[in-house]
């Protein structure tokens, strides 16, 4: 199960800045977080797409992403928690798991932003007919909680204690251990069957900030910026980077901040603190998935970048 090398992404220093190299894994800190996946819900490729975007990692032009998911891992207490859990979690659960000297069995948890598609339904593989794992710590919002309790099959995992329900409140700290805590914060969402968090996110010597969904900065009672100032990291929504990206729909059903709205939102920001942005959460049409778009060098020319699939985060 062990990998031996990781891609780093290591931010620091008084001016922040991206290197990606391979490093032996003597080297990746004690606690860190682990980005598991960048793609929107439906994944890179998505299912039926035949546009260029997809034909591209098909033909082997780009390379497949996984469902956008963060893990925390503590290489001191050998413990590893989940950000959301994805169509992809088995194989971001071994990804997780490979960053531990010692073998683990079980997530020490999962904590749920919400109940869209591709951020709670890999609890399936913690059922009977897959991992039949025992009493998984899940931590939710109070209609999260309600929804997994009375809705099968999510029910079924309660029932026989493959998972175990942890509440959790808005603004209201949740000590992991003695290294790590967590606060989710409430946003705006298309909130069908739950309410929808970000999460930030405390280490012994660095922060993070990960929003992966959200309707409009603007509709936030918060104040983003500021947010992005207090933390090392911030992992924000970057779903579209356009208005019309999806020609055949109306894209106000569907409403995240495009990337292009967030380098304006986000243009008074210092370069140290520009620098600090990884938009994750792209859908399969973002132009920042193809490693040669001109999107993509004119973000980087910005100040900002893209998380990095597999890329590891020092806390």
């Amino acid at each position: 199960m062990k990998l031996r090398y990781f891609l780093v992404v290591y931010v620091s220093g008084l001016l922040s800045c991206t290197t990606e190299q391979h490093l032996d894994e003597a080297y990746l800190p004690d606690q860190m977080l682990l980005v598991l996946g960048v793609a929107q819900d439906a994944g890179y490729p998505q299912s039926d797409c035949k546009k260029a975007c997809c034909d591209a990692v098909w033909n082997g032009m780009e390379t497949k992403k996984m469902v956008s998911c963060l893990g925390i891992v503590d290489r001191t207490t050998n413990e590893i928690w989940m950000l959301d859990a994805t169509p992809d979690f088995k194989e971001q659960l071994f990804h997780l798991q490979s960053m531990l000297e010692t073998q683990k069995e079980q997530l020490d948890g999962i904590l749920l932003t919400h109940a869209h598609m591709g951020h709670y339904t890999g609890l399936m593989d913690l059922g009977r007919e897959a991992m039949g794992a025992k009493e998984v710590p899940v931590y939710a919002m109070p209609r999260m909680r309600d929804y997994l309790e009375n809705n099968g099959p999510w029910s079924q995992l309660v029932d026989l204690e493959n998972i175990t329900l942890h509440p959790m409140m808005a603004d209201s700290s949740i000590r992991l251990n003695e290294n790590i805590s967590i606060t989710p914060i409430e946003v705006p969402h298309r909130d069908e069957f739950s309410e929808t968090v970000g999460f930030h996110i405390k280490g012994k010597d660095k922060s993070a900030l990960f929003i992966p969904d959200i309707d409009k900065w603007q509709v936030w009672d918060r104040d983003i910026n500021a947010y992005i100032r207090e933390v090392d990291y911030a992992f924000l929504d970057g779903t579209f980077y356009k208005n019309g990206e999806l020609p055949n729909r109306d894209m106000s059903e569907i409403p995240h901040p495009f990337i292009e709205e967030s380098m304006v939102q986000f243009s008074t920001l210092d370069a140290k603190d520009k620098a600090k942005v990884r938009f994750i959460h792209l859908n399969h049409t973002n132009p920042l998935l193809q490693s040669r778009s001109d999107e993509l060098l004119e973000l980087q020319s910005k100040g900002f970048f893209v998380a990095h699939e597999l890329g590891f985060y020092e806390l």
